[in-house]
């Protein structure tokens, strides 16, 4: 794989800044899209955008897709409960743009211009896709993530360029304290200690590698043993 650009959502924090370093450590040119602003350093490219904002989005979009990319990360995303009165009120709305339809957009978009055989998707699912109670908006949209993943998977699979879905439990990121998911309280996985972000880049890095080519279509789960039954 040559010329490695990845775009990446979420990169300001946690788990997406976590990817940004990894990819950049690794020797990839990094675009990243983030509302809040971040600084530009070498090979990172910051874009200070909100994923919500779908016209803005769909502008900046084709615009990167002229830069042919190599692979899309998009790890964007924010946890909300069934009691936040806003995800209540509006069906969940914002948890639907911004992990399914804002994904559906950058991967229709940026995937036509990828290369061949090199090309790679990943998006960010949840653990909490499986069922949790007091998290049904949230556990949907994921869902729905995972759904999505599948069926882009498919339409690409002739190209052979890979589709996949990384779902992390309970990871060591400033969205643990965000007062807005006051009503979902964490749970430590079963290893007893909450996941590092770099481990999930680390996973990720290896997706969008060189030997990440064969695995498309699928949800990979890291949870720290959450979703085993034990004795």
């Amino acid at each position: 794989m040559t010329d490695r650009r990845a775009i990446v959502t979420g990169t300001a924090s946690g788990i997406g800044r976590a990817i940004a370093r990894r990819l950049l450590a690794d020797g990839w040119e990094v675009v990243g899209l983030d509302r809040e602003p971040q600084g530009e350093s070498a090979g990172f490219t910051p874009i200070t955008i909100d994923l919500l904002d779908r016209d803005r989005l769909g502008e900046i979009a084709e615009k990167l897709a002229a830069g042919r990319p190599t692979a899309l990360v998009h790890s964007a995303g924010i946890m909300r409960a069934d009691d936040d009165p806003e995800t209540r009120d509006t069906g969940g709305e914002t948890l639907w743009h911004l992990h399914v339809a804002a994904a559906e957009l950058l991967i229709s978009t940026l995937t036509p211009a990828m290369p061949d055989r090199d090309g790679r998707v990943v998006v960010m699912s949840s653990r909490a896709a499986q069922g949790r109670p007091g998290r049904m908006f949230y556990a949907a949209s994921k869902g729905g993530v995972e759904a999505m993943v599948r069926c882009a998977a498919g339409a690409l699979v002739a190209r052979g360029i890979t589709v996949n879905a990384v779902a992390p439990g309970a990871t060591d990121t400033p969205q643990l304290v965000d007062p807005a998911r006051a009503g979902a309280p964490i749970r430590l996985p079963p290893i007893g200690r909450l996941i590092a972000p770099d481990e999930v880049a680390a996973l990720i890095a290896f997706l969008v590698g060189p030997y990440g080519g064969a695995i498309t279509g699928q949800t990979l789960t890291m949870c720290g043993g959450a979703s085993l039954t034990l004795a």
